[in-house]
């Protein structure tokens, strides 16, 4: 048949053969009797040859419609077998053409060939009509009668075979026009109204599909289509574990086939040789373990339930193969077919042995790649010592494929093999099992050192590692500091500029004071608290703390004077137009009219600088916002163009003359470093001893515990009658940093420490062997009496001796002695060093204090405590040796007066300087901006004009008179009165509850109160100047208005938190004391008389 299937029409080349063969027969019967060569012919020969014949006929006619049906299956039946079971064909139509001349072999049939000349055949008629008819079958198979002939028979059943017939078109003639009919379209109409029934569609256009229906318009494009009934119908699916459906056909199988164990049928070789490796690595899934779906379409099911068995069979094997059970394993595949497994024992292969020879022969085709997997699979299990592992062939087919594609194969490759793979693999994970296979004593030493060396480098590896970190470190750090150093040297450079120009400006502010405060000019008050970084994040309210001189715009008494006020809080519409209106009073006070009160607009101006909310978590101060707000310097050099201006700060720091550098303006203020060194306890200290003052006794710069309670038992033991001492934080300000103890009370040793001044004369006493004993005991005893009978003005920063001693040494510190006296007054003076050297006394008056007797609240101006001679001559000399230290602009001096209850002598003794502008200062402006008066401190005397109103009848006139004679007014100020129910109400409400108690300010009689309004953010601290004819009636209307307020801002469940009643009692103990130096007065008037 190979040569049929390469040549022409097989049937003209049978038709010829069978032609040739009945010719031979045709001259044989013309002569029957006689031969060629005169023999007489066998009629058998004849028969024989007329039956080889017909079975060639027969042969023939099977190939050629085995070839044009491709039917692998024969139609024909040898008697050795079993008629019904169809045999496999080798069919190879790619034969070569050396082929052509071999003829199929016949079912041992013998060949039908042309007989010799000369020889006779003799055919009977029924043999010729048999013949004939065998002919007419051959020439027209198709036909049923012939079929039913063949079938009959020879039990030939031919295939019905149908052939259309080829409609085919004449080559010369070209067909003209279309050959196909038009398509029904959807109508121009309807595609313009929608809303028109569609058209019917014919049968003949339904078939041509939905596409070509959607195409021609007749199915819109938007349509949804649904398929009635739909081809796939969803369906709810039982899902069950795989391994049970598994064993149950694995089951199946072995009951229909129980005597097979690993048995491979050329079906299953067949399987196996198609195996891919996707089925492969499945596989290898399932034998691991692992559950993987079933080949949904590859497989049939016979070979899925075969596979599934096999699988479930292995699975089985795998469970129960341990190492000491292989032998019993391998006895399974004993009925396996030869050269499908090898065996491997101890990790060697006996090449000499049948099994190895069988194997080799079957994967002869894979060429030496499957030995190269072999010796690495034999070279592991020699490693590892294995002791029986069996390989399976056709898994080694598919590595070996891998390993000819020049892949590196894995462990878990050459595993895959193995039918015992997971047993290998058990034996492969135990501990130590490489160092029991070959040469396992130089892996095991090969271990070793690669762990030493690995411990080793590693080591060194961390090392290396923390010194290159530490490299790094220190070169982040050192390019840190370099910077740092680059940023601090461009600093300080820049300070050292800008320091040399503010003492150049303030050479020129002093060599033209005398034209400058005489001509048109422009303060620009800056309320800054230059404190240090550590001092401000303590300090609560830090902006609202700088607003407390609002009454610095009250420098607009001066005609020539327009004022530039720099806030530190953000002031809503509300709060400027009060402010408006308070300066607006000046016109009716000056007239004694109140209508001629108005809202005053030019001459001031309120700026704001637009970094206030920049640096929310950052306390800075005034100058340092102002300085990063470009907006407003530009706004200032505006406002000051063209005329002389000057700075007037608070506590000056550098960015107070940055400021001045980008204004080019001069400060009246002292140097920032010769401030911050004069303006602490100890600094202020040397200033009062150079002008020679009277201070209170102790010590100071105090920078230890030792030095502390050394110089503390010396003052104490020099000055017994002292019942109490203060301790003061150097640079704290307000209180804050004062701490008192009243040793004369809890000191055990204090009584006996009498008893031994008592037996020495007061100067001997003094001297200091004489206190050696004393002295020794009381600063032994020290230490516990301060720990539990200290005292601090600010609870919430120090709220134990410890932290407050921690704050005293490491700042610095003083002690000092508590006037021994029951009556003690404080005052402060506010002094002014002009820039030509001279100094003057602006304010003066006694300070009223609040929740502490050492926190100051408010004062009365002016003073009344200390004679005004005495106060002259102490505030010159503290002048004059500020003057000498370079000191310059405000500065504010606490003092203290009290009768010395051994000599009965009035004592003043200076206890702080402040170098800077005051709140007593910027409220004494505000004071004498409402009365049009004049303070003279020298005399404490606070002067008022008189205006009297003179009616002229017949013109009906008013003339406005001022008289000769002045009047004495006393006000009592304060800017730091905190009330927490203020926040709820509102500014309105509020004054209409001042109105309509009678709080309120006459401008013709110039007495009365006027409340200052400080922020409107929290609302909860307010500024007040009570005016009144004497100290007693200010004193009384202060006191008045805090308890109104008190009363109709709190109930009695909601108090607050306020220092009103503090206040309120401080100020009556004070009235109780002029009342009785008024009495005291009166009498010693009467008795002189």
């Amino acid at each position: 048949m190979a040569a049929i299937s390469q040549g022409s029409d097989p049937v003209g080349r049978l038709l010829v053969q069978v032609q040739s063969d009945l010719e031979h027969l045709k001259k044989r019967l013309t002569h029957p009797g006689i031969q060629d060569n005169g023999e007489i012919v066998d009629i058998q020969t004849l028969e024989t040859a007329i039956q080889r014949t017909e079975l060639g006929i027969k042969k023939h006619t099977e190939n050629y419609l085995n070839y044009i049906s491709c039917s692998p299956m024969s139609l024909l039946h040898d008697g050795n077998r079993d008629p019904y079971i169809p045999q496999l064909m080798k069919w190879r139509h790619q034969a070569g053409a050396t082929k052509r001349t071999e003829k199929p072999h016949s079912s041992g049939y013998p060949e039908a060939r042309p007989l010799a000349p000369g020889s006779s055949c003799h055919l009977s008629p029924g043999q010729q009509h048999k013949l004939s008819l065998n002919t007419r079958i051959m020439c027209n198979p198709e036909n049923a009668i012939n079929r039913d002939v063949l079938s009959q028979s020879h039990g030939i059943t031919l295939p019905l075979i149908n052939l259309k017939q080829k409609s085919c078109v004449p080559l010369d003639r070209i067909a003209r026009g279309r050959t196909i009919s038009n398509l029904l379209v959807l109508p121009a109409s309807h595609r313009m109204d929608a809303s028109l029934p569609p058209p019917p569609v014919p049968e003949k256009d339904m078939q041509k599909g939905i596409l070509s229906l959607q195409q021609r318009g007749l199915i819109p494009p938007a349509a949804h289509l649904t398929l009635v009934p739909p081809p796939i119908v969803p369906r709810a699916l039982a899902l069950q574990n795989v391994r049970t459906q598994r064993a149950t056909i694995s089951k199946q199988d072995s009951d229909r086939e129980p005597s097979r164990t690993a048995d491979i049928s050329p079906k299953d070789n067949e399987w196996d040789s198609t195996t891919s490796d996707t089925q492969l690595c499945e596989a290898q899934l399932q034998e691991d373990g692992l559950d993987t779906p079933f080949p949904s379409t590859r497989y049939s099911g016979a070979t899925r339930r075969k596979w599934n068995s096999a699988s479930a069979a292995g699975k089985d094997q795998q469970r129960s193969t341990s190492p000491s059970s292989q032998k019993s394993w391998t006895s399974t595949l004993v009925t396996a077919p030869p050269g499908k497994f090898l065996t491997i024992h101890n990790g060697s292969v006996d090449t000499t042995s049948t099994e190895f020879v069988t194997f080799a022969q079957h994967h002869c085709l894979l060429g030496g790649s499957y030995l190269i997997v072999l010796q690495r699979l034999q070279k592991l299990l020699q490693d590892y010592a294995v002791p029986v592992a069996v390989v399976n062939g056709d898994r080694l087919k598919a590595v070996a494929l891998e390993q000819e594609l020049g892949r590196n194969l894995s462990v878990c490759q050459l595993l895959s093999v193995l039918e015992n793979k997971s047993s290998v693999r058990e034996i492969l994970s135990v501990p130590g099992q490489r160092y029991k296979g070959k040469e396992g004593r130089r892996a095991a030493a090969v271990t070793i050192q690669a762990a030493w060396r690995g411990y080793r480098d590693h080591k060194a590896y961390l090392i290396y590692r923390r010194e290159r970190w530490a490299a790094g470190v220190i070169s982040i750090a050192w390019l840190l500091y370099v910077q740092r150093s680059r940023v601090r040297k461009m600093l300080k450079e820049s300070r050292e500029q800008q320091l040399q120009n503010f003492r150049t400006r303030a050479k020129h502010l002093a060599s033209n004071w005398n034209h400058i405060r005489t001509c048109r000019r422009s303060i620009i008050h800056i309320p800054s608290l230059g404190y240090t970084e550590k001092q401000r994040s303590q300090t609560p309210d830090l902006h609202i703390e700088q607003n407390l001189q609002i009454g610095r715009l009250c420098d607009i008494a001066d005609p020539n004077v327009d004022v530039i006020y720099v806030s530190p809080v953000d002031l809503d519409e509300e709060t400027r137009q009060y402010y408006r209106k308070v300066l607006g009073l000046r016109a009716a006070v000056l007239s004694g009219s109140p209508q001629d009160a108005c809202e005053i607009r030019d001459r001031f101006t309120i700026l704001i600088p637009e970094a206030i909310g920049s640096f929310p978590s950052h306390p800075m101060c005034l100058s340092t916002l102002l300085k990063y707000s470009p907006k407003t310097l530009h706004r200032i050099r505006n406002l000051i163009q063209g005329r002389e201006a000057y700075i007037v700060g608070g506590v000056l720091n550098m960015d107070d003359l940055a400021v001045a550098d980008l204004l080019g303006v001069p400060i009246l203020g002292t140097e920032p470093e010769v401030a911050r060194l004069y303006s602490t306890k100890s600094g202020s200290k040397r200033i009062f001893t150079c002008a020679a003052v009277p201070t209170a006794p102790g010590a100071y710069d105090i920078y230890t515990k030792q030095q502390f309670l050394g110089a503390l038992g010396h003052l104490i033991a020099d000055n017994l009658h002292v019942s109490r001492w203060l301790f003061k934080v150097d640079n704290e300000f307000g209180g804050n940093g004062t701490a008192f103890c009243d040793i004369a009370a809890h000191l055990p040793s204090y009584s006996w420490a009498l008893g031994e001044q008592q037996r020495y004369h007061p100067d001997t006493w003094k001297q200091t062997w004489a206190q050696e004993k004393v002295v020794q005991r009381i600063t032994e005893e020290l230490p516990q009496v301060l720990q539990h009978h200290a005292q601090f003005v600010n609870t919430r920063r120090f709220p134990t001796w410890d932290t407050f001693l921690k704050a005293l040494t490491s700042c610095g510190g003083i002690i000092e002695a508590f006037p021994p006296a029951e009556s003690i007054t404080c005052l402060t003076v506010d002094l002014l060093i002009k820039p030509d050297g001279e100094s003057e006394m602006v304010s003066c008056g006694d300070q009223i204090h609040g929740t502490s007797p050492l926190e100051r609240v408010g004062s009365s101006v002016p003073q009344c405590s200390v004679p005004p001679s005495t106060l002259t001559s102490i505030c010159n000399s503290i002048g004059e040796a500020c003057k000498v230290r370079g000191i310059l602009g405000y500065l504010s001096v606490d003092l203290l007066s009290f009768i010395d209850p051994q000599s009965l002598e009035q004592k003043v003794w200076a206890t702080d300087l402040d170098i800077c502008y005051s709140d007593q200062l910027a409220m004494t402006q505000l004071l004498l901006y409402l009365t049009d008066g004049t303070l003279d401190c020298a005399n404490s005397h606070l002067d008022v004009p008189s205006y009297t109103i003179k009616v002229d009848r017949p013109k009906h006139r008013t003339q406005l008179l001022k008289t000769s004679t002045n009047t004495s007014r006393f006000a009592v100020l304060s800017t730091r009165l905190l009330h927490t129910n203020l926040s709820v109400v509102y500014y309105n409400v509020f004054f209409q509850m001042c109105r309509a108690h009678g709080i309120g300010y006459d401008v013709k009689e110039k007495q009365g109160t006027v409340v200052l309004l400080l922020e409107n953010q929290k609302r909860h601290r307010l500024g007040m100047l009570s005016i009144a004819e004497d100290l007693q009636g200010a004193l009384m209307t202060f006191a008045r208005n805090l308890f109104i307020i008190h009363q109709e801002i709190s109930t009695p469940n909601v108090q607050g938190e306020t220092n009103f009643k503090k206040t309120v009692q401080d100020i009556e103990a004070i009235l109780g004391v002029t009342e009785e130096n008024k009495l005291k007065f009166d009498q010693d008037k009467e008795h002189g008389v």
